[in-house]
């Protein structure tokens, strides 16, 4: 299957989100499975330190997509969700191509290395597109009447060697919960449990519910491996020289049948433009 129109996906965000294959990124390794023999690193207040480089493997899979640890890749959408599912699929564009920020639990299906910096009182979770989240873990709750946002209300703390995050008072416009277009609603409450089981690994069980698009809650798990000493995040300013946003189509495009977004048989790429030739030296 081959849709020109949809490969026009803009930039990192369309493309290499989703596939971050090696060659592409260069960022994943093989298996997540060969612990480390150092334990995690601990903060003078004794709780696990979650900081670092972290970086995806070929071990999630599917990529990208939100329903990996459900039978079959089957999220339980209620009737709402269905028809907000169509309506991504048919009438949106991918928000991140278009340089929106794709939230969570979106970010923690993305294929790209992300940093996390800890101090006492927050935790600061950084992003390969420049976009960040921070968040506090001293004792507050929830507020009452909350705007909403792409990553929500966020209230962190620790459950003994976990960090959980407490996510409410989303945004329902312009989002995706995953690469494949999955729909979420303005009830999404996200809760994660961070831990860092050894040196070389961090890890995330994720709770998601929303009562208005899915018919119960459901999870997602997921590890990293931390990259090496000089890897780190690069500056990226996703909205200079976005070409291609004028052209893109609507939906994710084709899903695999192993619940990966894009093509079976992709059209081999162009050949590379010759370098102009060098201007005769005086």
């Amino acid at each position: 299957m081959k849709n020109p129109h949809w490969l026009g996906a803009s930039v990192v965000a369309a493309a290499l989100a989703v596939l971050a294959t090696p060659a592409a990124m260069g960022q994943e390794l093989t298996a997540v499975d060969v612990k480390s023999s150092k334990p995690a690193p601990r903060t003078a207040d004794g709780h696990p330190d979650l900081s670092g480089y972290w970086k995806g493997t070929r071990d999630t899979i599917p990529g990208g997509n939100i329903a990996k640890d459900l039978p079959g890749l089957k999220l339980p959408l209620t009737p709402a969700g269905e028809a907000a599912l169509q309506h991504n699929v048919t009438a949106t564009i991918d928000p991140e191509s278009l340089c929106i920020i794709g939230g969570i639990p979106r970010h923690n299906a993305s294929g790209l290395p992300f940093e996390v910096l800890q101090g006492a009182k927050k935790v600061a979770f950084l992003y390969f597109y420049s976009y960040y989240r921070l968040i506090p873990v001293d004792g507050r709750k929830h507020t009452e009447d909350r705007d909403p946002s792409f990553f929500g209300e966020e209230i962190g703390r620790w459950d003994g060697d976990a960090l959980v995050i407490d996510s409410i008072a989303f945004k329902d416009e312009k989002v995706w919960i995953d690469e494949n277009a999955n729909p979420h609603s303005d009830a999404l409450h996200v809760v994660e449990r961070w831990t860092r089981p050894d040196m070389d690994h961090i890890h995330v069980d994720t709770t998601i519910e929303d009562l208005k698009f899915y018919t119960r809650p459901f999870q997602y798990s997921r590890t990293w491996v931390l990259g090496k000493p000089d890897e780190a995040l690069q500056e990226y300013s996703c909205s200079e020289n976005n070409v291609d946003q004028t052209h893109l189509g609507f939906g994710p495009g084709p899903i695999r049948p192993d619940g990966t977004r894009g093509y079976l048989n992709p059209a081999p790429l162009p050949p590379p433009l010759p370098k102009p030739a060098a201007p005769p030296k005086k």
